[in-house]
């Protein structure tokens, strides 16, 4: 599972993003960025907004059309892995231009596409998209090899799904925001990194057909990790909830 794979780079950005995230004081761009990234990625990827619908709501549909939840989860995932391919749809919306850094569209409209990819195995899989620490579970299978250091850190290492370690460790409110902003440096860290192997793109052919692999391979890496993340609930699979009307 790519959230157990960790290295001494990885530690040391965890280490940093969690001592900005704990610091109050702290009221700098990349400070405001970091929590209005996580916003914008519950609000678009799980709540929806506009043209989105909740997350939760894409998943009931994806769940009427199949018997079983795997196969729903399948076809969610192919949606998802095309709208990837495709990128753009969500640069019209607003919101992440409010952003108090400069971040490319493509990139954010991908981590929307895979939020609500990663929200909706969650929901198929019988979990409740309106508890806080689905959500935060939500933004660390984003953070990938990064969110592993970050469990870590917050002594989340371990055996059994995010959300059971999660609720095991019984993170208060605070606890959670600051675990949520260290998640929102470190996908900043990653949009960074991104932006700049995506520099091929400038290429109309060849950027093209570089941006449109890309996504869809990063997209079915986080798809795979999400369905470790969060393994099948007894009692819970198909009963799709939480997400719409916050």
């Amino acid at each position: 599972m790519p959230l157990l794979r960790r290295s001494k780079t990885e530690d040391s950005a965890a280490d940093q993003a969690i001592a900005r995230a704990s610091d109050d004081a702290d009221r700098g761009r990349l400070s405001q960025a970091a929590t209005q990234l996580v916003r914008r990625l519950v609000d678009l990827g799980i709540d929806g907004a506009g043209p989105l619908p909740p997350a939760a709501e894409a998943a009931e549909s994806a769940r009427r059309k199949r018997s079983d939840v795997e196969d729903a989860i399948d076809a969610l995932v192919s949606s998802s892995t095309r709208s990837a391919a495709v990128g753009g749809f969500v640069t019209g919306l607003g919101g992440f231009v409010t952003l108090p850094v400069a971040l490319p569209a493509n990139l954010l409209g991908y981590y929307v596409i895979a939020t609500r990819t990663v929200a909706g195995t969650a929901a198929l899989r019988g979990y409740d998209l309106s508890s806080e620490e689905v959500r935060s579970a939500v933004l660390l299978v984003l953070a990938d090899e990064d969110g592993g250091a970050l469990l870590a850190k917050f002594g989340l290492a371990g055996p059994g799904g995010l959300v059971t370690r999660l609720a095991r460790k019984q993170l208060a409110g605070p606890g959670l925001a600051v675990l949520n902003k260290a998640i929102g440096f470190q996908l900043l860290s990653r949009l960074g990194r991104s932006s700049l192997s995506r520099l091929g793109r400038g290429l109309p052919l060849a950027g093209g057909l570089l941006g449109a692999g890309l996504d869809a391979y990063s997209l079915r890496r986080t798809a795979k990790a999400a369905r470790a993340a969060f393994p099948l609930r007894r009692g819970g699979a198909g009963e799709v909830t939480g997400g719409a009307g916050r």
